[in-house]
């Protein structure tokens, strides 16, 4: 019977356990939920990658452990982009090669403590470093952060308040790494559980004197989620589902009322009759209400997605053009290479316009929201943004009807905690098909999620709270001091390299044997 080593030794084979491996923190995430799994989700893994027989093998189990991570992580999206799913997650799994072949220089063998030490502080700044580089929008943006899969747990919720979602994912990673040397290293354990305190003391402290927002209000905002409504005429059917829900909320005394994603499909300047019934329904209910428009605009060309608030009187003139588009979905990168993939798939047939700049929006009595569209909630530097421009309540809007029945609007609602935590102010995430979800300043959970098969209107009474977190203020001082620590340990290591190119002695070649003031010939 062949070991595991044996087993390993085939390259073929070794590339499909790092495969495997890397897919395994998807179960810390939505659906499954296994937020504790993710501390140790990554030791397989990081046991692959010490033992690599070589670097060039290392960088290899990197690159397929990064792609079992993203086809995992973005599996739902095989019924839309099919066989090029696959190529996505083999391109982005390229960032995680640099990144195997660094925990292989770390932990490979006995490592003293002073390597120990290294990797608890290295290893993550290198995860830390791929996470953003993925993390910008054209390579799908930061969706499936590790630190993403903590969104359920109050003390990291706090910890999030101070470094924001990097930080989580850093201290996911220092776990693993500790775990990696205490189950495979029994020299080393001492520095790992030394590590491991030292970590969790840090964490205490921080979670411990951290500012808690001071909740100073409370107000009244109803979602409204129609439901999967497809077929002929369904912008039209689906209009009228909201419209015949809105108006349940007619003396309910509510502040606020948010629409889906796509929830209009129609461009309001061209359909007058949708607005006045907009601006009837606001009458109806006593307050303004946020849709999104998706359809070519009238005054200027191309597709938006826009959040439009309208009041009693009409369109308010308040509106947010779509910043940050969904690849693939939404726009196809690079056009001109990429433009097969609309042939074997669900990509968009032409490319949606970008709006400019972020816009707070004033509701009723002075309360002000800061709009987002669908995939632009997994951005925290956009909810920072809004909440130095003073929100009071971040508001996101999406529709994950072409994935209803996978993880995906599970895991898109879990982002609202983190985002809600991040910046100290609730988080409304309306959705017109998904899972529809509210979250207070701390990130926890307020009444209970609108599920994927729900057409209904739900009335959430959320705390309002203000100041300024340490993330807000600070911004992504993680990745900065990750960055930092990363290109210290490579000036140590080169300046290590060159002392030692120094030091080596010179080679010492004989003297050749004379014979009679002539070189000896050799011998037969």
């Amino acid at each position: 019977m062949k070991t595991l080593g044996h087993w390993l030794a085939s390259p073929w084979q070794r590339s499909a356990a790092a495969a495997v491996a890397g897919a395994l923190p998807v179960l810390a995430f939505p659906a499954p939920s296994l937020w504790w799994c993710a501390y140790v989700a990554l030791v397989p893994w990081l046991l692959l990658l010490r033992t690599a027989p070589t670097g060039k093998r290392a960088v290899y189990d990197g690159w397929c452990g990064g792609f079992g991570f993203m086809l995992a992580m973005h599996h739902w999206l095989l019924p839309s982009l099919h066989v090029f799913t696959f190529v996505l997650a083999a391109l982005l799994g390229v960032l995680w090669a640099p990144w195997g072949w660094l925990v292989r220089r770390l932990l490979t063998g006995i490592p003293p403590w002073t390597r120990v030490a290294a990797a608890l502080l290295v290893v993550p700044s290198g995860w830390l470093g791929v996470e953003l580089i993925r993390s910008w929008q054209g390579l799908g943006g930061p969706w499936g952060m590790l630190g993403s899969s903590q969104w359920q747990v109050g003390p990291t919720l706090r910890l999030a308040s101070v470094g924001g979602v990097w930080l989580l994912s850093f201290l996911v990673v220092v776990v693993n790494v500790a775990v990696t040397v205490l189950v495979a290293v029994r020299q080393s354990r001492v520095p790992a559980v030394a590590g491991l305190v030292a970590t969790a003391a840090v964490t205490s402290a921080a979670w411990a004197f951290s500012p808690r927002p001071a909740v100073d209000g409370h107000i009244r905002i109803a979602v409204v989620q129609p439901g999967v409504i497809s077929g002929p005429d369904s912008a039209d059917r689906r209009f009228a589902r909201e419209e015949q829900l809105t108006r349940r909320l007619a003396g309910q005394d509510v502040d606020l009322v948010v629409w889906g994603e796509s929830s209009v499909g129609f461009d309001l300047g061209d359909r007058p009759d949708l607005a006045r019934r907009l601006a009837d329904l606001s009458r109806a209910t006593g307050t303004d209400i946020l849709v999104n428009v998706d359809a070519r605009r009238s005054d200027k060309p191309g597709i938006y997605k826009s959040s439009v608030l309208a009041g009693p009187d009409g369109l308010t003139g308040q509106r947010y053009d779509k910043m940050r588009l969904v690849p693939f979905g939404e726009y196809v990168p690079a056009r001109s290479l990429l433009g097969w993939a609309t042939s074997v798939g669900k990509a968009a047939g032409e490319d949606r316009r970008r709006g400019s700049q972020p816009v707070v929006m004033n509701v009723g009595d002075g309360l002000r929201i800061g709009p987002m569209v669908c995939f632009e909630t997994a951005f925290p530097d956009m909810t920072r943004h809004l909440t130095k421009e003073g929100v009071d309540v971040l508001v996101g809007q999406s529709s994950t009807s072409t994935f209803q029945h996978s993880w995906a609007p599970g895991q898109h609602a879990s982002l609202a905690a983190l985002r809600a935590a991040e910046t100290g102010r609730p988080m409304v995430h309306s959705t017109l098909t998904g899972v529809s979800a509210v979250y207070g300043p701390s990130g926890q959970r307020v009444g209970s999620w609108l599920g994927t098969d729900a057409s209904a209107t739900r009335i959430y009474e959320i705390p309002l709270a203000h100041g300024t977190t340490p993330y807000v203020r600070l911004g992504d001082w993680t990745v900065h001091a990750a960055l930092l620590i990363l290109a210290a340990w490579a000036a140590g290591e080169g300046g290590r390299t060159l002392r030692f190119r120094r030091s080596a002695p010179e080679p010492r070649t004989p003297p050749a044997r004379t014979v009679h003031g002539s070189p000896a010939r050799p011998g037969r």
